[in-house]
C-alpha cells in the first residue's frame, strides 16, 4: 500500500453490505424469495474487506442490509467488535419509490431493530437501496425522523435511471422533514466537470473509470481536500470469482461485472491516497451551511447552485 502524505480532511469510506443477489441490476430475474438459493459469498468478501481496513488502520462505515444481518448475525457482531460505525442500509433492498410507505416504515423499522440487537448500540445513519431516496420517494425522509435516525447518505445529486435528485446540494446539509424534525444528509460524491454533476463516490463508477480519473474526479470534488466527501462500494465487487447469473441484460451485466477484479487493487491505492475514516467522523469535519425543507428537495435546485 502507497504511503504518501495525505491532508488532513477525513473522508467517508462506506461499505454497502449485501450479497450479488441482491442487487437492482438483478432484480428482474433473481426475486426476494429466491435469495437463499444462491450460494452466498457477502460473509467471505466482508471479512476480506476488514482486513484490508484493518491493514490501513481505519474505522469505517459498514451500511448493513437487515436480511444480511437477520441470516448472518455473526457478521455484523464481527463489524462492531472490531470497532466500525455500523448504518443500516433496509432490510430488503427494495427501491423506496415503488413501496408503500407503511411497507417502508415496517422494513426499516425491522432492520434497525435488528441491528441495534446485535450491536446492541443505536443505529442513527441509513442509507436507502440504491439511492433510492429521489424526488418521488422523498416521504421517506419523514418517516427516517420518525424511526430515530439523525443522519442520512441516499440522495445522489446526479442523474441516473433509478436514482438521483439533480441539482441538490453537494455538500453535507440539513434536511427539515414536513414534521419539523432535521436530518443531517451527507450525498453522494460528484465533480463538477464542464457544469455537469459527475459521480465520484465509487461503486460501478470506480470500477468503470480508470483508476487516475477516479482519483481526479475525488479530488475534484473536494477542492484540494478541503471538503469531505463519501465513496462508497459492495462486498461482492472486490469478487471477481462470484456466480454468474443468467438471463440478466446485457446492460446489467455490464454494470455488475465489469472490472472486478480490479477493484480490490484500485481500493488499496485509494486508501494510500486519501484519508479516510467513518462517516460520523467525516460529517463532524464538514462546516454545514445550508439547511433545506423536503419542498425544496421536491423542485428543479439548479438555479440555486
Amino acid at each position: 500500500m502507497q504511503t504518501q502524505q495525505k491532508n488532513s480532511i477525513t473522508h467517508a469510506m462506506t461499505v454497502d453490505v449485501e450479497d450479488y443477489y441482491h442487487v437492482a441490476a438483478f432484480a428482474n430475474v433473481i426475486k426476494p424469495d429466491e435469495w437463499q438459493n444462491w450460494p452466498s459469498r457477502v460473509e467471505a468478501n466482508t471479512h476480506r474487506l476488514l482486513q484490508l481496513f484493518d491493514d490501513a488502520n481505519i474505522k469505517i462505515t459498514f451500511f448493513i442490509l437487515g436480511w444480511v444481518a437477520e441470516h448472518y448475525p455473526e457478521l455484523v457482531k464481527t463489524i462492531h467488535a472490531q470497532g466500525h460505525e455500523i448504518a443500516s442500509h433496509g432490510y430488503s433492498h427494495q427501491l423506496i419509490y415503488k413501496q408503500s410507505p407503511d411497507v417502508f416504515r415496517a422494513e426499516t423499522a425491522k432492520s434497525k431493530q435488528i441491528l441495534e440487537d446485535l450491536a446492541q448500540t443505536p443505529i442513527t445513519g441509513y442509507r436507502a437501496a440504491s439511492y433510492s431516496i429521489t424526488r418521488k420517494s422523498l416521504w421517506a425522509l419523514d418517516i427516517l425522523a420518525d424511526l430515530g435516525f439523525t443522519w442520512d447518505s441516499s440522495i445522489f445529486p446526479t442523474r441516473h435511471d433509478n436514482y438521483g435528485i439533480p441539482g441538490s446540494p453537494e455538500e453535507p446539509y440539513r434536511i427539515v422533514t414536513t414534521s419539523g424534525a432535521t436530518l443531517m444528509e451527507f450525498p453522494l460524491t460528484t465533480a463538477k466537470v464542464l457544469g455537469q454533476a459527475v459521480p465520484a463516490a465509487g461503486g460501478g463508477y470506480f470500477r468503470q473509470y480508470p483508476y487516475l480519473l477516479s482519483k481526479w474526479l475525488f479530488e475534484r470534488a473536494s477542492l484540494n481536500q478541503t471538503k469531505p466527501q463519501i465513496f462508497y462500494l459492495h462486498p461482492w465487487e472486490i469478487d471477481p470469482d462470484q456466480p454468474r447469473v443468467p438471463n440478466a441484460s446485457w446492460f446489467s451485466n455490464f454494470r455488475h461485472y465489469t472490472n472486478l477484479k480490479r477493484c480490490l487493487p484500485r481500493l488499496e491505492r485509494m486508501l494510500g491516497d486519501f484519508q479516510f475514516g467513518t462517516m460520523s467522523e467525516s460529517i463532524g469535519s464538514a462546516q454545514i451551511h445550508k439547511q433545506l425543507g423536503i419542498n425544496d428537495l421536491a423542485i428543479d435546485l439548479n438555479h440555486k447552485q
